[in-house]
């Protein structure tokens, strides 16, 4: 930002008065009345300003007033944008609803070789994790009976995948 305290703003904002630094480092000013004539208040005031600009623009470079970036190019590449975030996240949530739709297919796919009684035995089995014999007292049948189901649902889910059956 413009230093509103430094030689030259005094000095552009006096009109008045040509103010200086003095040797001691306070600042002095010089007005109209300390000079022999309108004209050469003037003179030295045009002059003042001039040198003082002059002065202000010395050892500034092209970068004083902004942020370099060469220096940092490196680690600019090195953060993913929020529009590739994005893009990635829907990326993700449309393979993860493409493959539950995969999943959903395949088991009405499996489930249409099966009976109801033989699916719910199966669902009860692995998607509840129950055993053989929570499954037989669940449907107050023998362990017997729940185990020849399973087994024979097992048998006709293997039939269909030798068969094929994934693509009718």
């Amino acid at each position: 930002m413009f230093d509103t305290k430094s030689d030259f703003a005094l000095n552009k904002f006096d009109q008045d008065a040509i103010v200086c630094r003095s040797a001691t480092g306070v600042h002095i000013r010089l007005t109209r009345e300390d000079f022999a004539s309108e004209e050469e208040f003037l003179r030295w005031k045009v002059w003042s300003d001039g040198d003082y600009y002059d002065t202000e623009k010395d050892g500034r470079g092209f970068y004083d007033n902004s942020l370099p970036l060469d220096p940092r190019v490196d680690k600019l590449g090195a953060a993913p944008s929020v529009e590739a975030d994005i893009l990635t996240m829907l990326d993700a949530a449309e393979a993860s609803a493409e493959q539950a739709r995969r999943t959903a297919d395949l088991i009405e796919q499996v489930k249409s070789c099966l009976t109801g009684t033989q699916y719910r035995r199966l669902w009860m089995l692995y998607a509840r994790k129950m055993n053989v014999t929570a499954i037989a007292r669940a449907e107050g049948i023998s362990k017997a009976s729940a185990s020849r189901s399973i087994s024979a649902a097992l048998k006709n889910i293997s039939a269909f995948f030798l068969e094929g059956g994934e693509n009718r």
